[in-house]
């Protein structure tokens, strides 16, 4: 490796062309004359980056929509606790919403991640891995959607707050 690598720097061009090949014509322990040809190597196949800027950006927006949805849709829930809401018989706990919700997300990008990334064995693989991100754009756009309903959640008659809940009654 040492040879090759040596042999390398000296056909370089650089600034010490010169003492390098002379080196190499005078060093007989070396084997290698400055005539010597170095076998080519073949080229490596160029291996696609599955996880680029847009994975990132696709993935990161998905995160921060499931983020909104899961956050609004929890303090919903405190809420009409708080309100004393016959449908609310507890108070979620916030450990078993992040493990469920953390869980999902983890299918999600896992899921992702295997159709973007290149599978030999896969006919139409191509045509697939094109469409990678169709999934979680729908999914942004869904879990927004849910996000912006919980926050304008309405109490029953349209009220937004509590003492109004409680004039309706």
């Amino acid at each position: 490796m040492f040879l090759i690598a040596t042999a390398a720097a000296g056909q370089n061009g650089g600034p010490n062309e010169a003492p390098l090949a002379a080196h190499n014509e005078t060093n007989p322990a070396e084997g290698l004359s400055s005539t010597a040809t170095l076998p080519s190597l073949p080229n490596a196949p160029a291996q696609e980056r599955v996880i680029d800027k847009k994975f990132m950006t696709v993935m990161g927006a998905l995160g921060g929509a499931e983020s909104l949805r899961f956050t609004s849709r929890k303090l919903v829930l405190d809420n009409e606790f708080a309100a004393g809401a016959p449908w609310v018989t507890h108070e979620p706990s916030n450990q078993h919403l992040i493990v469920k919700d953390a869980g999902l997300y983890a299918a999600e990008l896992l899921v992702v991640y295997e159709l973007k990334k290149p599978h030999s064995w896969l006919p139409g693989d191509k045509v697939i891995r094109r469409f990678w991100w169709a999934y979680p754009s729908a999914m942004v756009a869904i879990h927004i959607k849910n996000g912006v309903e919980n926050i304008r959640t309405h109490g029953p008659g349209g009220c937004t707050s509590v003492e109004c809940a409680e004039q309706m009654q």
